[in-house]
């Protein structure tokens, strides 16, 4: 401690762990973007599907005992299947029905899954394998959570490597004219619902690797989609159709919930999130990057 008295290097040790979660939250935002972009259907199953993907990892990887790397594959393309299934079961008979008749079926969906873990595994909470390195890390001198760096690490570049992806892939170049426009999307002969069901299964993908490293960090259990408050909060604060707002709302919102574990205490996380939100919608009601099209919700 220097001579002002504040701890500047625990201070940095909690940032960087901050950023650790803020990635996450960046990462599973950025699925919830991509869906209410293309479909505009605000999902608030997200936490449940990232929750679903882990249980389906524990299951290929702690019960049928495959290689690590298989149970990830396994997990995420089961995820995808799952965002397909949902799209297309429960998401497209609800098309031209009211924004909050469609919030309401995401909302059934995430107990509909809860439900569905507990069945099959229980409510008891339960340890994902080890896949990850174990010796601390260091930047500079500030010490990072193993876990936390390399779930970062992982995040980082799935995130650059989606970001990508939609920049310049065909399919994802249909994805955005859809996002801006459906009926001119239409009129160009883009097939719309064939996007309405990829944009639900890239974004129930991403969700399921967000899913397997939060469930490395700190276990899994049937209330993981507790999760999905704090992302639900990233996309209001970065702006609902905003990627550049999901990213920078996920690593805010992150921050502001280490510090504030750190420095009030761990029940005042959520409370230090939710002031965060409320603060920004009072300054900008559309969020930090959206845009004011969002009226029509």
């Amino acid at each position: 401690m220097n001579a002002s008295g504040f701890d500047w290097l625990f201070f940095a040790e909690i940032s960087l762990a901050g950023l650790g979660s803020g990635g996450l939250l960046a990462l599973t935002g950025l699925a919830f973007v991509i869906i209410y972009k293309a479909t505009r259907v605000v999902n608030l199953a997200i936490g449940e599907m990232l929750m679903m993907a882990a249980y389906v990892f524990f299951a290929l990887a702690a019960g049928a005992g495959l290689p690590i790397w298989a149970a990830i594959v396994g997990a995420v393309l089961a995820s995808g299947a799952l965002g397909a299934l949902v799209e297309r079961t429960m998401i497209r008979p609800m098309l031209g029905e009211s924004p909050i008749s469609t919030f309401m079926v995401t909302v059934g969906l995430a107990s509909i899954l809860v439900g569905v873990v507990e069945l099959v595994w229980t409510a008891d909470p339960r340890r994902l394998p080890e896949f990850m390195p174990s010796d601390p890390v260091l930047l500079g001198e500030a010490m990072v959570a193993p876990k936390v760096f390399y779930g970062f690490v992982v995040t980082a570049l799935l995130i650059a490597a989606v970001l990508l992806v939609f920049r310049f892939w065909r399919g994802a170049v249909a994805l955005r004219a859809t996002a801006s426009d459906q009926a001119a999307a239409y009129s160009m002969g883009i097939d719309v619902p064939r996007v309405f069901s990829l944009a639900w299964t890239a974004a129930a993908m991403i969700a399921a690797v967000a899913g397997i490293v939060v469930g490395a960090i700190g276990g899994i259990s049937s209330t993981m989609g507790v999760f999905g408050l704090s992302v639900l909060v990233v996309v209001i604060v970065g702006g609902l159709d905003s990627v550049a707002g999901a990213l920078l709302g996920g690593l805010l919102v992150g921050l502001v919930e280490a510090w504030a574990g750190a420095y009030l205490g761990g029940e005042y996380k959520m409370l230090a999130t939710f002031s965060l939100l409320v603060l920004v919608l009072l300054l900008r009601p559309y969020g930090l990057f959206g845009t004011h099209e969002i009226e029509r919700l």
